[in-house]
């Protein structure tokens, strides 16, 4: 049985959805026929709250339940359903009109094209990855959205991260740690470029991890003997 229940009422969804039209049609600039920009925005509009409904709760169910809990589990079993219903919208959407860029439907329905590859999974972000860096050299995704797909992608292929947006979060602890950084002496040069800010505050306030260059390395070499036994 699911923990958590979407409002089954309806009505309440559809007039959401009609008000998050009316607010982002403000800001896009459409090069699309008007008609299809509006219809784009409502979907997405629909399809982000599905996104982020068991992300949000992820937190609640483990400060009562506890991270290996029943209840932790089946929540991380909606979610992963609700992703995949997702990626087959925003694929079909993709398949058609390439990726559409801010101008045409505002940019938090863009926003969300890219939240949805970024929650699928490896294969399908391996095939909408290209897609993205096209996009984004042609002003219709922002580069620091790109990085955040760029190190996912990295290190599911068991390779470091660039940027250092990934981390790992210990369910049983409530505790985050960085997973594996390429070059951390230069991670905020490329961060710089890409539009991030700093990875210390950026640790800091997202997760409560205080890092600093010196304290990483350190720990990577403690760590790599371990890993060659």
């Amino acid at each position: 049985m699911s923990l958590i229940f979407k409002n089954p009422c309806k009505w309440v969804v559809i007039w959401a959805c009609v008000f998050t039209c009316l607010i982002l049609r403000g800001y896009a600039q459409v090069s699309i026929s008007n008609a299809t920009a509006d219809s784009l925005i409502c979907e997405l509009a629909a399809i982000e709250e599905d996104d982020q409904f068991f992300r949000q709760h992820m937190e609640q169910v483990q400060a009562k339940f506890g991270g290996d809990s029943k209840e932790m589990k089946q929540l991380l079993r909606d979610m992963k359903q609700a992703d995949s219903l997702n990626f087959i919208k925003v694929s079909a959407i993709l398949e058609r009109y390439g990726w559409p860029g801010a101008e045409a439907i505002g940019y938090s329905a863009n926003t969300t094209v890219f939240m949805v590859i970024q929650h699928a999974n490896l294969a399908q972000q391996d095939r909408y990855l290209p897609l993205m860096r096209k996009a984004v050299k042609e002003g219709k995704a922002p580069a620091s959205q790109l990085a955040l797909l760029e190190d996912r992608v990295a290190l599911l292929h068991h390779q470091k991260q660039r940027y250092g947006s990934q981390v790992e979060w210990n369910m049983k602890t409530n505790t985050y740690s960085l997973l594996p950084l390429e070059d951390p002496e230069h991670v905020d040069e490329r961060r710089e470029e890409v539009g991030l800010r700093p990875l210390k505050y950026y640790l800091k306030d997202c997760c409560n991890i205080d890092w600093s260059v010196e304290a990483y390395l350190k720990a990577q070499e403690t760590a790599e003997p371990k890993e060659k036994r």
